[in-house]
């Protein structure tokens, strides 16, 4: 299995175009990484590509990502799965337009919302869309055999009826059909729970959402889990030291983005990865 993550960085990147912070600040003067919206792609025959959401980046993150150029008759992105219906998650489909045949897996809540966009995308050129919590789990193309996992979140804020489904949020299990070796993908938590504990607890590499570095970092509580404190990822990962852990979707307050800070030594320390935008690894 293949692992490209196209970007690492919270919903609206790094910088953001309407930020001056220092950390910001310091991107646009090159001495931090600037950093896209969150995205990743993973394949397991080298030719057969799916796309971990879709950023409004996607152009560009494709465009840096050598493995998913398209060949003369052949393009490699097969289809997308949708961890959730967020506008930094969904976006990139409309890029996506004029390839047919793609196949965008997302559960029932997030396939309803994204109900004008799907017939939008229907005028340009047909794609299938399907249930990502169908009993099982699914195989894509390519060998590898997924199972979503709903995880606690709430509906995106353009969503007019908020409801309280418990499916707006997944997370994935990617399994390499061939080698056994696992991906746990989980771009968005709020909050650990012995679910989580039970997919790390089988993964060779889990992918986890480090949007902020400390529980006081976040405007609003209960949207991302917090990488530091007593209930913080960093301290539920300390328990899983088999599998390889990364950090993505860091928002531009969290000092992870900046590698001399002592958060990024203590998340080292713990054998942890921040890694840039476009950085390969197979399982």
């Amino acid at each position: 299995m293949r692992v490209v993550l196209l970007g690492t960085a919270a919903g609206g990147g790094f910088p953001r175009w309407n930020c001056a912070c220092v950390r910001c600040d310091a991107a646009r003067d090159g001495k931090l990484a600037a950093r896209g919206p969150e995205c990743a792609a993973v394949t397991g025959n080298s030719r057969d590509w799916w796309l971990l959401n879709t950023s409004p980046d996607i152009r560009a993150q494709l465009t840096a990502a050598s493995a998913l150029w398209p060949g003369a008759r052949h393009i490699p992105v097969r289809g997308v799965l949708l961890t959730d219906a967020e506008a930094d998650h969904v976006a990139g489909l409309a890029v996506l337009r004029d390839a047919a045949g793609l196949k965008t897996y997302a559960t029932p809540p997030v396939l309803a919302a994204l109900g004008p966009a799907r017939a939008a995308l229907g005028r340009h050129a047909p794609w299938e869309w399907a249930d990502s919590l169908t009993e099982g789990g699914f195989v894509l193309a390519g060998g590898l055999v997924v199972t979503a996992h709903p995880v606690a979140g709430k509906a995106p804020a353009y969503v007019p009826t908020r409801t309280s489904d418990h499916r707006w949020v997944t997370v994935y299990r990617i399994e390499d059909l061939a080698t056994g070796r696992v991906l746990v993908y989980a771009p968005r938590v709020s909050t650990w729970s012995p679910l989580l504990d039970d997919l790390v607890a089988t993964a060779d590499c889990v992918v986890l959402d480090g949007t902020h570095f400390t529980p006081d970092e976040a405007p609003q509580t209960g949207c991302h889990l917090p990488v530091s404190g007593p209930v913080g990822s960093l301290t539920a990962l300390a328990r899983h030291p088999h599998a390889r852990r990364i950090y993505t979707h860091l928002a531009d307050t969290n000092p992870l983005l900046d590698p001399g800070s002592a958060a990024r030594a203590q998340v080292a320390e713990a054998g942890i990865e921040v890694l840039p935008d476009a950085t390969e690894f197979a399982l």
